[in-house]
């Protein structure tokens, strides 16, 4: 009987592990996090999937030095102790030993600082050829999205409880307006803030950049498959500071060409006078 329990409650407990993963399988241009969720999300553009390579290959580094280490330690307990050795060693030094655990170190810092400066200069080395230009401006507590080359702008929110569970899109993750993107094309991404220290970053995009007041940071990326990828404000920036997700809806050209094409009705600037009050004064726009 103890037996059958404790077989049935390893199988609960695989299930709440390989259902999750599963669900990623099923829908893995879904950019958000899972249950029980080990690793990375998934990567979709070429910055992210250098970030999960760098990732696996020190994994991989430390894993040998660690059990390297491990074998060390274990042979100096099995080996070399008090049972076996009475008396105490008087070696003082050894040049060569000494030599090669401060070289080899050195070494592997090298290994892994090359790859990890290569991937540096190719994250924050925005591509000559930019397809679309965005600016996000980060406020207390929501995102301003302007397509400068478009005309228009629009303001993104969080959704409420009741708003997320009717579309069934994730709380506190999804906004009630999208940045949409077309795939396969370089977007540069301009990130500020009207108020305070924000910061704009996605997972499985590969991105994330501060967004300070009076200054332009910027950054790129580049969507390879459809779908819709969530992020959030990831700087400290007030009571609302969890309350700032981010949504970006990657679609192929065609469908974005349609959406542009809406977008411009519903979100570009009217022109004409702006009549301030009585004082007769007039502000072109």
């Amino acid at each position: 009987m103890l037996v059958r329990n404790i077989l049935k409650g390893v199988a609960a407990a695989a299930t709440a592990v390989v259902l999750p993963v599963t669900e990623v399988l099923a829908n893995p241009t879904t950019g958000q996090p899972v249950d029980w969720q080990m690793g990375f999300q998934r990567a979709v553009t070429p910055v992210m999937e250098a970030i999960d390579s760098l990732h696996f290959y020190v994994l991989i580094l430390i894993t040998v030095i660690s059990l390297f280490v491990l074998v060390l330690l274990l042979l100096e307990i099995f080996r070399f102790n008090q049972k076996r050795y009475q008396e105490p060693s008087d070696v003082t030094h050894n040049a060569v030993l000494e030599v090669l655990w401060t070289a080899v170190p050195i070494v592997i810092l090298v290994v892994m600082a090359v790859p990890s400066f290569k991937l540096l200069y190719f994250q924050d080395t925005v591509p000559e050829q930019v397809d679309l230009d965005i600016k996000a401006t980060a406020y207390q507590w929501y995102w301003t999205y302007e397509y400068p080359d478009e005309g228009f702008e629009f303001d993104a929110f969080k959704l409420e409880p009741e708003e997320a569970a009717e579309t069934g899109e994730p709380y506190l993750l999804a906004t009630d307006t999208r940045v949409v993107v077309p795939v396969g094309k370089v977007v540069r991404v301009q990130v500020t803030a009207g108020d305070v220290i924000h910061a704009w970053a996605i997972p499985a995009l590969g991105v994330k950049m501060d967004a300070y007041p009076g200054r332009l940071n910027e950054l790129w990326f580049q969507v390879d498959e459809p779908g819709v990828y969530y992020g959030q404000c990831s700087e400290l920036c007030g009571q609302g500071h969890a309350f700032m997700p981010i949504a970006v809806e990657a679609m192929t050209e065609a469908d974005y060409e349609v959406w542009l094409s809406e977008a411009h009705e519903e979100y570009a600037k009217v022109g004409g006078d702006i009549r301030v009050a009585d004082s007769g004064l007039s502000v072109a726009k």
